[in-house]
């Protein structure tokens, strides 16, 4: 068997609303390219299953029957991967027809590049995040409290001041259109299982620098990524319209107990809750905001009860 160029990596959760769009603008960008495409299912109850086997037989389909999170779920498919690169694509992501040339084009021209991310829009054309830096305590607790102006030289995870027309090495891509070398595979593996959702892509490309390779951004072709429906219903408490992510709070604890050992998950957690204590005053001296006041009590809560359930960012809860 002749071995394909790419492997397109997608897991699926509740978005068989999405699969005809996707694999539609997927298809349009994979002519005259060699493509295995292997779907994960993480246990829908949407019918995805259904819809799969149905509309796209020619897809290698692994139907878990439980939901095993993001990057459990790609990990899956690293048996059955015969591709030269791997391009890990959500559900909620659609590629233009140039996209997949243009990128495996810009890794052939650059042997160092491990990972490329691109452009990403949402579909009413605005830029998202699409370049970023590695996350810290201290640069997360300028960005929630608004401090960030006063200390123009750390660098923040979302840098959006730029003209984003460059090709620019950064420290990490989001994983919704996230190409790589096989041989990065081969070296540092994928994801760390314990990061049931959020984080996988930050500490796998953390994993792939250190390792040697560059993270590049590539400016010359766009994704039009929706973002958050497959998490909508996964990890959320709900107060007053707002939702605390329990998951990226617990994936979080987890990256910074990992780089940045047991103080360093400690100094996050008191960052965050003096976060939430500065945001609580901003809303009783404002506007006498006693739901976001109750919110933020909440979502201190949920930390420290998180810091305790992984076992100070040891383990995962699930």
């Amino acid at each position: 068997m002749n071995e394909e160029v790419v492997t397109v990596v997608i897991v699926n959760y509740n978005t068989a609303h999405l699969l005809d769009e996707m694999f539609a603008a997927l298809r349009a960008a994979t002519q005259g390219i060699a493509v295995q495409t292997i779907v994960i299912d993480n246990a829908s109850k949407d019918g995805s299953v259904d819809v799969l086997r149905a509309r796209f037989p020619d897809v290698e389909l692994i139907a878990n029957t439980t939901n095993v999170g993001f990057g459990r779920a790609n990990n899956q498919a690293l048996p059955l991967i015969r591709g030269r690169y791997v391009l890990l694509l959500n559900t909620d992501a659609f590629v233009s027809p140039d996209t997949l040339q243009r990128t495996i084009a810009c890794m052939e021209a650059h042997p160092d590049c491990g990972i490329l991310g691109v452009r990403l829009v949402g579909r009413d054309g605005v830029l998202q995040p699409s370049c970023r830096y590695f996350p810290t305590p201290w640069n997360i607790f300028l960005a929630s409290t608004g401090l960030a102006r006063f200390f123009p030289s750390v660098r923040m995870i979302d840098d959006m001041d730029w003209d984003h027309r460059s090709l620019r090495e950064c420290d990490w891509v989001p994983g919704c259109y996230y190409l790589m070398r096989r041989e990065v595979i081969d070296q540092v593996g994928l994801f760390d299982p314990r990061y049931f959702l959020y984080f996988e892509e930050v500490d796998h490309c953390r994993a792939t620098k250190r390792a040697g390779w560059k993270v590049l951004y590539y400016p010359d072709t766009s994704v039009v990524h929706i973002g958050g429906e497959s998490a909508k219903s996964e990890g959320a408490i709900t107060s007053s319209g707002r939702q605390i992510a329990s998951l990226q709070i617990e994936s979080e604890l987890i990256y910074f107990r990992k780089h940045r050992g047991l103080l360093g998950v400690l100094g996050a957690v008191a960052l965050a809750m003096l976060a939430d204590v500065i945001l609580a005053f901003k809303g009783l001296i404002k506007r006498l905001d006693l739901a976001g006041i109750a919110f933020r009590f909440k979502h201190s809560l949920a930390m420290l009860s998180l810091l305790a359930r992984t076992s100070m960012g040891r383990r995962p809860t699930r």
